[in-house]
């Protein structure tokens, strides 16, 4: 049982640092579907802000921007890319880790899909770098794609993980 005192927190954004915004906006945006919600710059600290998320039916980021604000902090499942201003064009920035190489730290984003199979047949028509595709390793079903800074996202079906899960009970039912 939660805390009543907890009952109104939600996991509103995860962070990832990136070379080159309009790439990465670019492809959060067109590649994925996700919604530019919100730009912060910071000019002192010379670092912006931009926060992504999937739209619903019917939704819409307010224009008043408090309202806008608002919208944006207290949704569930933001992305926040933060841009340290001068990467996108310093040939001497060696990039940010992502967490899967050694040594490991963070390692992915999931995003669900309807059908998997046909989400990746669209990111290979839009020239998407696959880390993993459905077919490929132990755990079928399941995709792995790269965003412009090597940031791995997983593709998968609400369905096929039910069904993973299930099989999984009926194996351990079974021993």
């Amino acid at each position: 049982m939660s805390d009543p005192a907890t009952r109104d927190y939600t996991l509103n954004q995860t962070m990832l640092r990136v070379r080159d915004p309009d790439a990465s906006i670019r492809f959060y945006a067109e590649i994925l579907g996700m919604t530019l919600l919100q730009r912060l710059d910071f000019e002192e600290m010379r670092f912006s802000l931009f926060f992504l998320a999937f739209l619903r039916d019917g939704e819409s980021v307010p224009d008043d921007p408090a309202e806008r604000a608002r919208f944006v902090f207290t949704r569930e499942t933001t992305l926040e890319l933060t841009h340290n201003w001068g990467t996108e064009s310093d040939p001497g920035f060696a990039g940010y880790h992502h967490g899967n190489a050694e040594p490991r730290g963070f390692g992915h984003l999931g995003v669900s899909v309807p059908d998997v199979e046909a989400a990746c047949a669209r990111f290979e028509t839009l020239g998407v770098t696959f880390v993993k595709r459905p077919q490929d390793g132990r755990m079928k079903g399941i995709a792995f794609i790269a965003d412009p800074d090597g940031y791995w996202i997983e593709i998968l079906s609400p369905n096929g993980m039910a069904a993973t899960v299930a099989a999984q009970a009926e194996r351990e039912a079974a021993e």
